[in-house]
């Protein structure tokens, strides 16, 4: 069924005080865009002026589709055939439009946004199995999908434009759902993509460098972050702050989190730390081994054992951040632990690739195959310390870097990859615009300030005391490299694209999936043994 709302009731639901408000508000509307593309007859449509696009140049266009009205900036003078309503900023005000076009579905929903440079996706499929576990109805956006009722669609953006954000909140609510676990990307607080939006949760994982191409420096890239719990969250929210461990004990990131809390404090919103062996949820006796985590989670008020598929402390951490917002919802904590230790595991976060109809034993005749997202220095170092840390023979990484993204998280990652792995393969990643050699030479500089030799790959894949590096620009061939070089005992990490099926080369997106080109050397490799 068409909705169909009266354009004055719009602008009054958005709290817009428009001064042609009498000439216009019984204009009808079946829907509204911001891209000229999708215009059709009865639209409103938002001119916004984008990083790329102006929309106020695509008016005519849209007019001529059929759209009633456009919102444009106060500044535009263009005459057009249709009334204008003009505004400060188009971008501040079309999450508000889209709210109110459809009916605020935020306001019958129990909002949880996750923010963070890592664990933004494990923390959503674990407050989905949580909140179901408890007798919720849950739905997801985020970077893999968007998932509710048992529908899944692929998603464009870790977090939608907002007039799809909107609609999609608004299908969540007709289909019954009761919370969104939804993550939050610093892109889409800083395009005010969630206007419209008030949380019941802010989750915060954690911060390390990404993104700096777009926000020039950490401290922008905290600031946009920051906005989740000073402007979107509500004022009977929880703030939920993961306290993690740097490197020697170094407590990394609490220069950021130590904002946040105090933030919040100054708000006068609650707020639960989580840690391991520190904040309001901690862990405390816990073990890692490649079957998973086992820790004891203690509250002040309760205390449960936790045993978790999952691998390695960055996940515990996301356990803990789950908790931490089990509690905030009002779950108890024994029922938390029973949730979130169902997750068997997350596409493309640390996830194991086997042989076809193997299971865990049979595939322990290869080496360990891993296929990660990690995509950032921290990222990285964290997946190679929990891979370091179950003892492999040889410790084997594959990976690349994105063109047309931050150059200078490159030569970290090299730097990084270096330190902690036995056999480093760079090769592409999503070349994009740029070279693939290039972007690979970018990284060998971090390799080369370390003491890990350049060695032709064939050659050091033969020798299983071999260590050192090279560049294999196919991504498919530095696969095969890694996987049919490998031998039992060794962990093979690709990393950088896990759950992505698709290789971004110039303008073109073409199919490439690392867990089945993982698949397919190990079938071949069973098929020598």
């Amino acid at each position: 069924m068409m909705r169909r709302k009266k354009l004055g009731n719009i602008l009054l639901a958005a709290g817009l005080a428009i001064s042609c408000y009498e000439d216009i508000k019984n204009i009808e509307i079946c829907g509204l865009t911001d891209d000229s593309r999708k215009a059709s007859p009865g639209m409103l449509f938002v001119a916004v002026a984008g990083s790329r696009v102006n929309g106020h140049q695509f008016i005519a266009e849209a007019v001529a589709l059929g759209c009633v009205a456009v919102v444009v900036n106060q500044n535009y003078e263009e005459h057009c055939s249709v009334p204008l309503i003009k505004v400060e900023d188009t971008s501040t005000v079309l999450g508000y439009l889209a709210a109110a076009f459809f009916d605020f579905p935020c306001h019958s929903l129990r909002m949880i946004g996750i923010t963070g440079t890592n664990g933004k996706t494990t923390c959503t499929y674990l407050l989905e199995r949580l909140i179901t576990q408890a007798g919720g109805n849950p739905g997801v956006i985020g970077t893999v999908n968007v998932r509710f009722q048992g529908s899944e669609t692929p998603a464009a953006l870790t977090t939608p434009q907002p007039v799809e954000l909107q609609q999609t909140l608004r299908r969540m609510v007709d289909a019954g759902v009761t919370h969104v676990a939804m993550e939050v990307s610093s892109h889409a607080l800083a395009l005010q993509r969630i206007n419209g939006i008030l949380f019941d949760v802010a989750m915060f994982t954690n911060i390390s460098r990404d993104h700096l191409d777009f926000h020039g420096s950490m401290e922008k890239y905290f600031t946009e972050k920051e906005k989740l719990f000073a402007s979107y969250l509500k004022d009977n929210g929880t703030g939920v702050i993961v306290l993690t461990n740097g490197e020697n004990g170094l407590k990394a990131n609490d220069v950021w989190t130590d904002r946040l809390i105090e933030i919040l404090k100054t708000k006068g919103k609650s707020c639960l730390t989580c840690g391991i062996e520190r904040g309001m949820i901690r862990a405390t006796n816990f073990r890692f081994d490649l079957q998973g985590i086992r820790a004891d989670i203690k509250t002040s008020a309760a205390e449960c054992v936790l045993e978790s598929p999952l691998v390695g402390e960055f996940n515990l951490l996301n356990l803990l951040a789950a908790a931490g917002c089990g509690i905030a919802l009002g779950y108890d904590l024994s029922a938390i632990c029973a949730g979130i230790c169902e997750v068997k595991g997350v596409p493309g976060r640390l996830e194991r690739v086997l042989p076809d109809n193997d299971g865990m034993a049979a595939g322990s005749a290869f080496a360990t195959v891993f296929v990660d997202y990690a995509h950032t220095p921290d990222a990285l170092k964290n997946v190679l310390q929990t891979l370091r840390s179950l003892q492999p023979a040889r410790l084997i990484v594959v990976f690349g870097c994105g063109g047309d993204r931050d150059k200078g998280k490159r030569p970290l990652m090299g730097d990084v990859a270096a330190r902690l792995a036995d056999v480093v393969l760079v090769t592409s990643d999503n070349p994009r615009s740029e070279k693939p050699l290039q972007i690979m030479e970018d990284i060998e500089a971090g390799l080369r300030e370390t003491k890990l030799a350049k060695i032709e790959a064939k050659k050091l894949m033969q020798s299983p005391k071999s260590n050192g590096y090279d560049m294999i620009e196919e991504r498919t061939e530095a696969i095969r490299l890694a996987i049919r070089g490998s031998r039992p005992g060794d962990v093979v990490l690709i990393s950088g694209k896990g759950h992505e099926c698709y290789q971004i080369i110039g303008s073109r997106k073409v199919f490439f999936d690392d867990r089945q080109k993982a698949r397919e050397q190990l079938n071949l490799s069973r098929q020598a043994a």
